[in-house]
C-alpha cells in the first residue's frame, strides 16, 4: 500500500496556515460586504450596473454580487496559491527529493496534489457561495431574484441557478490552477509560481478589453470568465456557458499535461 494517498496529502495541505487563511478569507469576505452595506449611508447598494444595483434585494442577489466583486481578482489568487504552492513549495523546504525517496512515483505525487489542490479551491468556492447566502437570508431575507433586465426568479429555482454557477466558476478555475500547477513544478519559489500565474490572467483579462482583437479574444482564457451570468437570465444562456467550458478544460489540460511531462523529466535537487 502505498504511503502518499490522497488523505494524507489533505492532512498536510489543510494544517497549513496559508490554507486556513485563505479559506477563513472566505467566510470573512461576504460579512465585510454586509457590514459595509450596513454601514452606507442608505438601505441600498447605489446605482451601480447590473447586479450591483440590486445586492440588498434578497439572499440569492447579495451571493451574485459577492462572486462578482471576488472573481476578478480574491478567487484568482486563491486558486493560484493552492496549486501554485503544491509542488514548489516542497523544492524550496528542500522535502520534494525526500517525498519521492519513499518512495513515491512523481506521477502518483503530482496526481496527488493536483487533485488536492482543486479540492481545496472548490471548497474555497463553495465556502464563499454558501456563507454569503446564509448572510443574505439572514440581513435580506429569502426573495425571489432580481435580475438587472427587471425578471424575477423565484427563490428555490434562484438556488438551482446558484449551484450551476458554483459548478461553472470551478471549471473556470481549472485554467487557473492549471496554470498555476505548471508554474509550481517549473521553480522551486513559490511566491514566484503564484504571482506569474495571477500576472498571466490578469495580462489575458486586460487583452480581452481591447476590441480591436476582433474575435481573437475568443481564443484567450478567460474570455468566458463572466459566462456564468447568463444562468440567471430568462431565458437561460447557454451558448457561452458551453463555450467557456469547452475553453477551461481544453486550456487546462494543456497545461496540466506540459506540466506532467516537464516534472517526469525534471532533476530534482531539492
Amino acid at each position: 500500500m502505498s504511503t502518499y494517498t490522497l488523505g494524507t496529502e489533505i492532512r498536510r495541505q489543510w494544517s497549513r496556515q496559508r490554507t486556513r487563511w485563505a479559506l477563513g478569507f472566505m467566510v470573512l469576505l461576504p460579512i465585510i460586504v454586509l457590514v459595509a452595506f450596513q454601514l452606507g449611508p442608505d438601505d441600498d447598494s447605489g446605482d451601480g450596473p447590473g447586479f450591483i444595483s440590486m445586492a440588498t434585494s434578497g439572499a440569492a442577489n447579495f451571493t451574485i454580487f459577492t462572486v462578482l466583486v471576488s472573481q476578478a481578482f480574491l478567487l484568482i489568487v486563491v486558486a493560484a496559491l493552492f496549486s501554485g504552492d503544491a509542488v514548489a513549495s516542497e523544492a524550496s523546504w528542500g522535502s520534494l527529493r525526500y517525498l519521492l525517496a519513499i518512495p513515491v512515483g512523481r506521477g502518483r505525487l503530482l496526481a496527488v496534489k493536483y487533485v488536492v489542490s482543486l479540492l481545496s479551491t472548490g471548497v474555497a468556492i463553495a465556502l464563499l457561495t454558501g456563507t454569503s447566502l446564509l448572510i443574505g437570508v439572514f440581513a435580506y431575507g429569502w426573495h425571489p431574484l432580481q435580475t438587472p433586465i427587471g425578471d424575477d426568479i423565484s427563490a428555490n429555482e434562484a438556488l438551482v441557478r446558484l449551484a450551476a454557477m458554483l459548478g461553472y466558476l470551478a471549471v473556470s478555475l481549472l485554467v487557473v490552477s492549471s496554470l498555476a500547477f505548471l508554474l509550481s513544478v517549473s521553480t522551486d519559489a513559490p511566491l514566484g509560481a503564484v504571482g506569474g500565474a495571477v500576472m498571466i490572467v490578469i495580462v489575458s483579462s486586460i487583452l480581452d478589453q481591447i476590441s480591436a482583437l476582433g474575435v481573437l479574444r475568443n481564443l484567450l482564457p478567460t474570455h468566458f470568465t463572466d459566462a456564468w451570468q447568463g444562468l440567471f437570465s430568462d431565458p437561460v444562456q447557454l451558448d457561452d456557458l458551453v463555450k467557456g467550458c469547452v475553453s477551461a478544460a481544453i486550456y487546462a489540460s494543456l497545461f496540466a499535461a506540459v506540466a506532467w511531462v516537464r516534472f517526469l523529466r525534471k532533476d530534482v535537487t531539492s
